[in-house]
């Protein structure tokens, strides 16, 4: 699953972070590593972007960046 199909309210603990060059290393320095859990907030009235809540802080990502992330649901 990609953190783009994550429900609003719903957490996931990162797997993978794809993506290429820059919008990898982008996406790790915004805190997008493995092993972070990560919960979906909000998500803009025509789907992107998407606001996540992860170590602390919020943080908008657009949905085309969030298709990169491999996650794993959590249970609530």
């Amino acid at each position: 699953m990609t953190l783009d199909q994550l429900k609003v309210g719903s957490s996931g603990v990162i797997q993978k972070v794809g993506g290429s060059g820059a919008l990898r290393r982008h996406l790790l320095d915004m805190g997008l590593t493995p092993k972070t859990t990560v919960m979906v907030r909000k998500v803009a009235p025509m789907g992107d972007p998407i606001e996540l809540h992860l170590r602390g802080y919020e943080l908008t990502l657009r949905a085309e960046d969030a298709r990169e992330i491999e996650i794993e649901e959590v249970a609530k």
